[in-house]
């Protein structure tokens, strides 16, 4: 699409965006209607990880079953054919695959408590700061190195691939084998600089350098829809296009904003709170703070920090639930609204409340080493324990967004809140009372539009990521696509 040109492809099949979430994983399609884009969530179901007796795991077959049979949804509405299928999710995971693409088990969450020692064990081998220095990603257990070493420490076949779970699946469906830039960054393997697996970091933990697949940028063509799929009319000449697989940068390419006065924050299990830049900062103090510089699309950083974000909302609302008292996320926000204001405020990012189960009680534990007292931890103080959540996790984002403010040089006056949770309007609204800044509210379906908008601008001929060009035209088709779903 070139500037002033109707938006408009001249490939007028359809297109289908896949997301995966930590909570529930999406297919959607955008079809042209009577010269007009049409987008339709197409299939929907829940996801969450499992205790298994070996480790907190994600369900990869249940995975696959629920994107198939959205898939084949999707084939059988788009008479026109499909033009591409891109994937997007979270960063991190990955799957552990043989020489046949098949799995060779279900893949870790990277909530699993193995990590807390692997990650020290990891620091035993390169320094923390060094790691940091070399990748100027955030220090955090999560990140995919400490898993692989996990790996490595349990005995785990150290000459096998991994691939992350979009590209997984892209593979599965017969796309090349990759790893696609957004979220090859997220491994904290990554050169700062540059695309390229950082050799120090493999060598120093002993990992296989080797086995690390080809990086690429977002809008890579990975090939045609194979195997079944490829029976069905309407994927027989499908493009498998990489789009930025992580979820988080795919959600910022859904954002139609220009200027350097906005700031981020995708909003949902976690809270990505953050700016655009053109070049990563990396400096002592951006590094002491732990802030991090991740893959964007059209070449640039994200840069961010993760805070915890309404995970810590859903476990209190499972505990609940458990109890027999089954909250829904809007009827507790308006019992939060009404709750009197919080008497303390929590410290969101301390890493006992990382951790899955008994958030109730994890909270109260904070707030008595406060010398705070007991909240009500059942269903009839659900009310006051979500408002006190959402006090601090606005205080939070106020206190990181000044710091991204300081590290960038950037005088923010907008911020754009996308993804789940942007539909929380009290939070948005305490979030605009703490940071002073104009809270615009973007798509709920961020990732998807972000997906979508990539898959529309490489179809329409433009493939160099590298420019701002790319950048430029994907943010167009994201607006364009907005107007299409609304919020």
């Amino acid at each position: 699409m070139t500037a002033g040109s109707p938006l408009l492809p001249e490939d007028r099949r359809a297109v289908i965006a896949v997301d995966l979430g930590a909570e529930s994983c999406r297919v959607s399609m955008l079809r042209w209607l009577d010269g007009r884009a049409s987008v339709e969530l197409v299939h929907r179901f829940a996801n969450s990880p499992r205790e298994t007796g070996d480790g907190l795991r994600w369900d990869l077959g249940m995975i696959a079953a629920g994107l198939e049979d959205g898939l084949r949804r999707c084939a059988s509405l788009a008479s026109e054919g499909v033009g591409s299928i891109a994937v997007d999710g979270w960063a991190v995971d990955y799957v552990r695959i043989d020489s046949d693409c098949t799995p060779l088990e279900d893949p870790f969450c990277y909530r699993d408590e193995r990590l807390i020692g692997a990650q020290a064990a990891v620091y035993k081998k390169i320094p923390a700061a060094r790691i940091r220095e070399l990748t100027g990603v955030e220090l955090i257990r999560i990140n995919t190195v400490y898993q692989l070493y996990a790996d490595a420490l349990a005995g785990r076949a150290p000459g096998v691939q991994w691939l992350g779970l979009p590209e997984y699946f892209l593979a599965r469906w017969g796309g090349t084998r990759v790893y696609e830039h957004t979220n090859a960054t997220h491994t904290q393997m990554v050169e700062l600089f540059r695309p390229e697996w950082c050799r120090e970091i493999f060598d120093a933990l002993g990992l296989d350098a080797g086995r690390a697949l080809p990086i690429v940028p977002p809008g890579t063509v990975l090939g045609k829809v194979k195997g079944k799929l490829a029976e069905l009319p309407a994927f027989r000449d499908t493009a498998l296009i990489a789009p930025a697989c992580h979820d988080t940068a795919s959600a910022i390419a859904g954002i139609p904003a220009v200027g350097n006065d906005w700031a981020y924050i995708s909003s949902g299990t976690w809270s990505l709170v953050g700016t655009l830049l053109e070049q990563p900062r990396n400096g002592a103090a951006a590094a002491a703070e732990n802030f991090t510089n991740l893959g964007a699309v059209g070449g640039r950083t994200c840069f961010h920090k993760n805070v915890n974000g309404m995970w810590l909302i859903r476990q209190c609302m499972d505990i609940w639930a458990a109890e027999g008292t089954g909250w829904t996320i809007q009827e507790l926000v308006a019992a939060a609204e009404r709750a009197p204001k919080a008497d303390g405020l929590l410290e969101v990012d301390e890493s006992d409340l990382l951790l899955a189960g008994g958030m109730p009680g994890r909270i109260n534990a904070q707030r008595v080493k406060k010398g705070l007292g007991k909240m009500d931890e059942s269903a009839m103080g659900a009310p006051a324990m979500a408002r006190l959540i959402f006090e601090s996790l606005a205080a939070r984002y106020a206190e990181v967004l000044g710091r991204i403010s300081a590290h960038s040089g950037k005088e923010f006056t907008r911020l754009f809140v996308v993804g789940g949770a942007s539909q929380n309007e009290f939070l948005n609204r305490l979030t605009a009372e703490a940071t002073g800044l104009k809270v615009f509210r973007g798509s709920s379906e961020s990732s998807t539009v972000g997906n979508l908008a990539v898959q529309l601008a490489v179809l329409d001929g433009d493939r160099d990521d590298a420019t701002g060009a790319f950048a430029e035209n994907v943010s167009h088709w994201a607006e364009m696509i907005i107007g299409t779903m609304g919020r």
